[in-house]
């Protein structure tokens, strides 16, 4: 299983991103490889606010349809349109093409909440 050092991670399987005010959120290797063949992402639409916790986007695959939680509070600043063209980098590329959205965070303390590599492997592994 691939797990960047860089990351946080939640437990519901996404990962975060930060470059400043903003967080980078797609789903872990260990989650495409537990759903299967990605078909359809259902994105958020951006403008829209979410607190940290919320389903606020979707994930399709052959064998299910998973919600994706907002890792941390704030305003979509932007999605990943490529992946109406191509959900399969979902799975090919979880941590590169297949992002899903970016938050612009209004709460950055809430990253405090969220693992590590170290913790997340924990948590798949235990």
């Amino acid at each position: 299983m691939e797990l960047p050092e860089e990351l946080r991670y939640t437990s519901e399987h996404e990962w975060v991103a930060v470059d400043g005010s903003t967080a980078r959120v797609g789903i872990t290797d260990f989650a495409q490889d537990a759903l299967g063949d990605v078909v359809y992402v259902d994105l958020p639409d951006v403008g829209s606010e979410v607190a940290a916790g919320d389903a606020c986007a979707e994930v399709e695959s052959t064998k299910s349809v998973s919600e994706i939680y907002a890792p941390v509070s704030g305003r979509i600043a932007e999605v990943n349109a490529a992946l109406g063209e191509a959900p399969e980098a979902v799975n090919s590329e979880p941590y590169g093409a297949g992002w899903l959205f970016t938050i612009e965070m209004t709460a950055p303390a809430e990253l405090d909440g969220l693992l590590d590599a170290e913790g997340y492997r924990a948590q798949t592994e235990g």
